[in-house]
């Protein structure tokens, strides 16, 4: 007997229609060219000339998660390399990649990498020395966030680990 289809089970992003899915890249593109930008769901729509739910529809579809969280992952990505490559402070980092609160940067940037962006930019400034060989495509894909669940998902889980280790401690 065949399964009930999931979210999980749905068609793979090859099965959409192929003048949507250049539609669909055009917007994604618009987005990496300019990540600092304001980018709502309406605006990308209008980018890929679809309906606003259907663009959101489609783009989770075609490459596996909502265009918000592929925005935060390309600020995030942004983020990192100026850490690695400049002295700017922070706070001009946060407001380059397209943040409008420090505070809000500081939190997802360490939901998502799991440290403040002071560690990280010691941590990359002193790794990047040792990389000079490998070829910079695969240094970008291997320091890409993983956002396959929502930060709030992140946070939730972490805490729960923060807890059951504080339980196991005390006796």
């Amino acid at each position: 007997m065949p399964s009930p289809r999931t979210p999980a089970s749905s068609p793979p992003a090859l099965a959409q229609d192929p003048a949507l899915l250049r539609r669909l890249l055009r917007a994604k593109d618009a987005m990496d060219a300019a990540s600092q930008e304001d980018w709502p769901v309406e605006r990308l729509a209008g980018v890929a000339c679809v309906s606003a739910s259907h663009f959101a529809r489609a783009f989770r579809q075609a490459f596996g998660l909502p265009p918000h969280r592929y925005l935060l992952t390309r600020r995030i990505e942004r983020a990192v390399a100026l850490l690695r490559e400049t002295n700017l402070p922070v706070t001009d980092i946060a407001f380059q990649t397209g943040w409008r609160s420090l505070g809000t940067f500081g939190r997802i940037f360490r939901d998502i990498t799991g440290a403040s962006p002071g560690a990280v930019r010691a941590r990359e400034q002193a790794f990047a020395g040792g990389l000079d060989g490998v070829p910079p495509c695969y240094l970008s894909a291997g320091r890409r966030p993983d956002l396959t669940m929502a930060v709030s998902e992140k946070r939730r889980q972490g805490d729960a680990d923060q807890n059951r280790g504080f339980q196991q401690e005390v006796p």
